[in-house]
């Protein structure tokens, strides 16, 4: 497997000129690709500082990100942000899809700033749905949906332009322990067809879908 993603010597600080808070401690970490990896840790560990590092939501204070090969740790706002719109897909623990829009149509919204009509748009989406099992809702509302089924709606949003990594911060963290069975099972489908899956639990029995699981305690990987 090729090398997607790398952190090298990556730190963190919060604050530093006041009340320094070391999130993260000189990490270093790859991910390949093809590869679904958990990162693992209780609350307060730096696992989330670690996903907003590697998925562009954030910068390091020392050290760098590697990504397809270039090096992205010193690059502009403007230039991070269009590397998560076209190289990256987030799913949260909250769904965060429009009240007032129909599946269809929140798992197409990413679609609008590629250009891409509303024909190719939904066609796309409709497609995108079937992978996560979805399509029979697509003309529902979020609050007609339950919440296994919004957050599948959030996979297939997140999958829809193709990304190169998925990552997933607690994607089961408001879900029942069916339904979030359910949601591992579906991202582990989605790894089976060839796509990088990055998930953030505390939960030993979502990190047990993962292939590869990292544990990450007071800001370091043990």
């Amino acid at each position: 497997m090729n090398s997607l993603l790398k952190l090298v010597n990556v730190s963190k600080t919060y604050r530093p000129d006041t009340h320094p808070v070391h999130a993260l401690k000189n990490v270093n970490l790859e991910i390949k690709k093809g590869e679904f990896v958990a990162i693992m840790g209780p609350s307060g560990s730096g696992k989330s500082t670690l996903m907003h590092i590697a998925g562009c939501l954030d910068t390091p204070t020392t050290g760098k990100v590697v990504f397809e090969n270039k090096n992205i740790s010193q690059l502009s706002e403007e230039e991070l942000a269009k590397i998560r719109s076209q190289k990256i897909g987030f799913v949260f623990q909250t769904f965060n899809l429009i009240p007032r829009t129909t599946t269809l149509d929140n798992v197409a919204l990413p679609l609008i700033y590629t250009g891409a009509g509303l024909k190719k748009r939904r066609s796309l989406a409709l497609q995108t749905l079937k992978k996560v099992n979805l399509a029979d809702r697509a003309d529902h509302f979020p609050n007609q949906l339950s919440g296994g089924e919004q957050q599948r709606a959030a996979i297939a949003r997140a999958l829809i332009n193709q990304p190169s990594i998925i990552f997933a911060d607690e994607p089961t963290g408001n879900l029942d322990t069916k339904a979030g069975a359910e949601i591992m099972k579906v991202l582990q489908k989605l790894n089976q067809a060839g796509n990088t899956i990055v998930v953030v639990t505390h939960e030993s029995h979502i990190a047990k879908f993962a292939k590869r699981k990292i544990k990450i305690i007071d800001g370091e990987i043990v």
